[in-house]
């Protein structure tokens, strides 16, 4: 067994969901790896955790979560992860999808942190329930989801424990990283969500929940129903506002939420690297 100083969860996840995936596969693996101690936990969802870098050494772990948007690693985290070194330590890359596909974000992810130094060792891609929608994987990840995470685990804490020199997880997805086919309204025109804001309904307590959660740091505090920055569409405000009161209504974007509730609905299964 190779010596493991330290198993470290870091997520970006404004919804919740990596970050249960991601908190499982830390967990079992501290468990079967690192003498049963307890994962460290860095969050970096939030602007203000996003402001220091961090950085590692050999002999630690990162288990490394991120969502997928549009099929890619959010373009949010593209400065971020130049602040994250790895110096030759371990990394699990691990990308949740809403259920369409993750397309070439977990080779994407992989890419970043060999990039920083890390050694992928694993790799996955499991299934949360799609930020636009509580239809689509509606309460993902489930049981199920959080047994095969173990068996991820598992996995990857017998390939740490080989006495064979580590080999890196190959991803699945495509070089150069494809682009998406462009979404259609009923006019046959191409779909353009860059505008697309959450409203705010008469129900609004003014509680200042949404703004706590927003991950661009986009809600102005004196007036909630000001977006004052750039919206990334996560639905953090929307999936947590203890009223229901924020909502997007964009025609254009719920022209693609209705899409992906017609076409998304069939389970899927994660996939794993190693």
């Amino acid at each position: 067994m190779r010596p493991i100083r330290s198993i470290t969860a870091m997520t970006f996840s404004p919804t919740g969901t990596t970050r249960r995936i991601v908190s499982r596969i830390a967990k079992v693996l501290c468990e079967k790896a690192c003498r049963g101690r307890v994962p460290a936990h860095r969050d970096f969802t939030l602007p203000g955790a996003r402001s220091e870098g961090a950085s590692f050494r050999e002999g630690e772990v990162v288990v490394f979560g991120v969502p997928v948007y549009a099929g890619r690693v959010p373009k949010v985290l593209s400065e971020y992860m130049k602040t994250v070194r790895g110096n030759g330590a371990l990394a699990v890359a691990v990308v949740v999808y809403g259920n369409r596909d993750y397309d070439d974000a977990l080779l994407e992810l992989t890419d970043l942190l060999d990039s920083q130094g890390f050694l992928v060792a694993a790799a996955a891609a499991f299934i949360g329930e799609h930020s636009y929608s509580r239809l689509i994987a509606e309460g993902r990840p489930d049981e199920e989801d959080m047994a095969l995470a173990a068996e991820f685990s598992a996995g990857v804490a017998r390939k740490m424990g080989g006495a064979v020199p580590m080999a890196k997880a190959v991803a699945k997805g495509h070089r150069p990283y494809r682009e998406l086919p462009v979404s259609r309204n009923e006019k046959g025109e191409a779909i353009d969500l860059s505008g697309a804001r959450p409203q705010t309904s008469p129900a609004c307590r003014e509680c200042g929940q949404c703004v706590e959660v927003c991950p661009m740091g986009s809600i102005d505090r004196e007036d909630v129903s000001a977006i004052v920055g750039e919206c990334i569409r996560c639905n953090a405000c929307v999936k947590t506002c203890p009223s229901g009161a924020k909502y997007f209504a964009d025609g254009d974007y719920l022209t693609v939420k209705r899409w992906l509730e017609t076409h998304c609905a069939q389970r899927r299964t994660p996939e794993f690297f190693l």
